[in-house]
């Protein structure tokens, strides 16, 4: 099973697991809503597992769990926004926490939005900061995740400080 094995291809022994978990769940990350818009389907999904890859020219990555209803949108229309969540923004978080990524249910309803967008990505309006991407690459890493890498072409600080993740352990959200 991916990530289940130490560099000689035998499965890792429980002490370390658990040591990589306790030393992988100590990263620290923001809290953001991943957007994308294809045609008249919109769809966002919580995730923190967002890194700055590029300076010159600006790029981001995105790391999206296999399966989500979001991914198809992101590979159709090639363009994401990220949405960074301030801290002690309640309302986005709870909003996108009881969202399950239904692909049939609109989860921007009932939210202000930022409609002057460059690439008609959906952008919340009430956040930290927000970057609109143009996908350059997606990667299966032969994970339960795969690698999305935006080139920033729009982007915008707006207010507040970031909301920032630790989690316990590594292996679990």
């Amino acid at each position: 099973m991916p990530g289940k094995v130490n560099d000689e291809g035998s499965p890792l022994d429980e002490r370390q697991r658990e040591g990589i978990g306790r030393a992988i769940g100590r990263i620290p990350s923001g809290l953001f809503i991943l957007t994308a818009r294809h045609e008249d389907r919109r769809l966002g999904m919580l995730t923190s597992w967002v890194q700055q890859a590029c300076m010159d020219p600006p790029m981001v990555s995105v790391a999206v769990h296999k399966g989500r209803p979001i991914m198809p949108l992101i590979s159709e229309s090639r363009r994401f926004g990220i949405c960074q969540i301030a801290q002690g923004e309640r309302l986005i978080l709870r909003k996108f926490l009881s969202n399950n990524g239904d692909p049939d249910e609109d989860p921007f309803l009932g939210l202000e939005m930022i409609h002057d967008t460059l690439l008609a990505v959906p952008i919340l309006a009430n956040v930290l900061s927000y970057i609109e991407c143009e996908m350059i690459c997606h990667m299966d890493v032969e994970g339960d995740h795969d690698l999305f890498v935006g080139l920033a072409r729009n982007g915008r600080y707006i207010a507040g400080e970031p909301h920032i993740h630790l989690r316990e352990h590594g292996f679990k959200y």
